[in-house]
């Protein structure tokens, strides 16, 4: 290892030295506690003395026969001559809790196949990127108190996602954490996958099927902080060493410890965890969790810029792309802080993408809101566009919207059951059209209306009723088109790829939109408003012919229109159309070549 870059924080290859790892005939155990009076490895019921190395803040020991699956930790003397045992901070694998031993893992054992994948993937800027965002242990059980195997969920899982339209898919965090309502975001094993569902090699296996089947792999990591559980991170070496040593700025606002970013050791030890899943595990990207709180102290903007972290930021996110040029970095950010999407070279912090939480707040208060309201709140819709061009944005509706009493996102919309449906069909029709990447939770493609536990499966037999599967196999016409047309995809942020046709009807509560892409051209148009609007005209300049995709008041996506009715005509390109209470269409425009947008 590189000493020199390790304590700079500019390594990203730290797990290739500490942790362990297997020689001829023997296993090295190596861990980083620079200020313990000792270390010990406890192994096969044994304790057996750890050798200080190199500068003496590093400690190891080679040991014949280990077998792989053997649970070990490391006890830690501390100055005042106490001790503490711990699991490996660097370990590969550990026990399922409440045991909490890390377990020698062989990071080579397995094989991929999926190099076919691995050559043609890239940032998707210019391809479509539809993500379905889930809990792995929630989304099916084998039973209440069971959880599918990794693996044992690739012939359930990649079917449904190609049948549903999704050509990624996004897990919730997998690294070690003890306790299952932290959903994976507060972790005491940065490098080993929980073995909640199944062995480090599984889980290679589910990523491997999942690119051999087409489908990409984004992880949830957690950069930020970390669980306060005694056997873990904290307090590692009788110090503060990965967390502040300072409770004002060293606890967050979930009761975890924050990471010191300003210390090299801890900046080397989370930027290789994260090239560490994208390297062993091929992980196609990263969703990094709560970069708010790194930005700013406790993420709290009267507090100012951390200086410090977000520089760890910009040399983590400059490693991984030079480490692995064709990952694709996405940041959880609600602030304004600017250039988050442009590359460190330019200033920026250097990811992919943002997630566009204004979008996705602005939206969901509009579609709460009663009709008779949306009047006033109309430029809700429209004002995402007035700065859609600072970042690159993805569209999320997440896990985060559908729990802690915030109800589901069909349960969202406003009115009795049945005036529900029209008004998701019709808000994610907008969706589809509106610039940028998207991202569902599970359970929103078939309108789940519990609030997501990741103690209980998804909610399936609503898929019996029929309003429940009509909307299923409306999301999945949704993301079909989104897929399969580049005007919704490939300009997304160019400015030339969007368009308003119309955006001040707010009497009406229509919008209309136009998208292009490379020799397409696409219109929509909405009325969210809870009334039949007559003979509206919008002008498409050029137009010759409207071809409709979708209208989401179709029969047979329980609607009340039968396919093959005319809801809409054409004439001098003036497109006039009738559209239902809470509808949206979708067109197909075919120019005249001389007049075009």
């Amino acid at each position: 290892m590189d000493m020199y870059g390790f304590y700079k924080g500019q390594i990203l290859n730290a797990y290739e030295y500490l942790g362990t790892h297997f020689t001829v005939g023997r296993t090295t155990f190596r861990t980083f506690a620079p200020n313990a009076a000792r270390v010990s490895l406890l192994y096969a019921d044994e304790e057996i003395p750890m050798l200080p190395v190199y500068d003496g803040n590093f400690y190891e020991i080679a040991v014949p026969n280990v077998k792989v699956g053997q649970p070990y930790e490391y006890r830690i003397y501390m100055q005042n001559g106490g001790y503490t045992d711990h699991c490996d901070p660097y370990g590969f694998g550990m026990e399922l809790r409440p045991d909490h031993k890390s377990v020698v893992v062989d990071l080579s054992a397995y094989c991929f196949a999926d190099g076919k994948w691995m050559k043609q993937r890239g940032n998707q800027l210019a391809r479509p990127m539809n993500i379905y965002e889930m809990h792995l242990g929630s989304w099916k059980k084998p039973s209440d108190n069971e959880w599918y195997r990794y693996d044992e969920l690739a012939p359930l899982l990649i079917p449904y996602l190609k049948e549903s339209g999704y050509n990624y898919v996004e897990f919730l965090p997998l690294c070690e954490h003890p306790c299952d309502e932290s959903w994976g975001y507060q972790n005491t094993g940065f490098y080993a996958p929980t073995r909640r569902y199944g062995k480090p090699d599984d889980l290679k296996r589910l990523i491997d099927l999942l690119h051999q089947s087409g489908i990409g792999v984004i992880l949830d990591f957690v950069p930020v902080h970390f669980a306060v559980d005694w056997y873990a991170l904290a307090q590692y070496d009788g110090t503060a060493l990965y967390e502040y040593p300072h409770s004002d700025v060293g606890v967050s606002e979930w009761g975890s410890y924050n990471f010191m970013h300003s210390r090299g050791e801890v900046r080397s030890f989370l930027q290789s965890a994260a090239n560490f899943w994208l390297k062993e595990y091929h992980f196609d990207g990263l969703r990094m969790d709560a970069i708010s709180r790194i930005i700013y102290w406790q993420g709290d903007e009267k507090r100012g810029v951390n200086g410090n972290a977000v520089d760890f930021i910009k040399v983590m996110n400059l490693g991984l792309k030079e480490n692995n040029p064709d990952c694709i970095l996405i940041a959880e950010d609600s602030t304004n802080y600017p250039g988050i999407t442009k590359s460190v070279h330019d200033g920026g912090l250097g990811f992919d993408y943002k997630w566009d939480m204004g979008w996705m707040h602005d939206t969901l208060t509009y579609f709460q809101a009663a009709p008779a309201q949306r009047t006033a709140l109309y430029h809700k819709l429209t004002f995402s566009m007035m700065y859609f061009q600072n970042e690159k944005y993805l569209l999320p509706f997440s896990h985060d919207e559908v729990v802690h009493g915030k109800a589901t996102i069909l349960q969202k919309m406003n009115g009795q059951y049945e005036q529900k449906f029209p008004q998701a069909r019709a808000m994610y029709l907008y969706m589809l059209v509106h610039p940028g990447k998207k991202l569902n939770f599970m359970g929103s493609e078939f309108g789940q209306l519990r609030e997501w536990n990741e103690k209980r499966e998804q909610d399936w037999d609503l898929r019996k009723y029929p309003n429940h599967d009509a909307f299923y196999h409306y999301m999945a016409k949704l993301n079909d088109i989104y897929i399969s047309h580049p005007a919704l995809f490939e300009w997304d942020y160019r400015t030339d790829g969007f368009y308003w046709l119309d955006c001040h009807q707010e009497n009406r509560c229509i919008y209309a939109i136009c998208r292009k892409g490379k020799g397409e051209y696409l219109a929509a148009v909405f009325n969210f408003s809870d009334q039949v609007q007559m003979d509206y005209t919008v002008a498409i300049p050029g137009a010759i012919v409207a071809s409709p995709l979708v209208y989401s008041d179709w029969e047979e996506f329980g609607g009340t229109t039968p396919r093959g009715k005319a809801v809409f005509q054409m004439k001098k390109s003036n497109l006039t159309c009738t559209l239902q209470p809470f509808s949206a269409l979708l067109m197909d425009i075919k120019q005249d070549g001389a007049n075009t947008y």
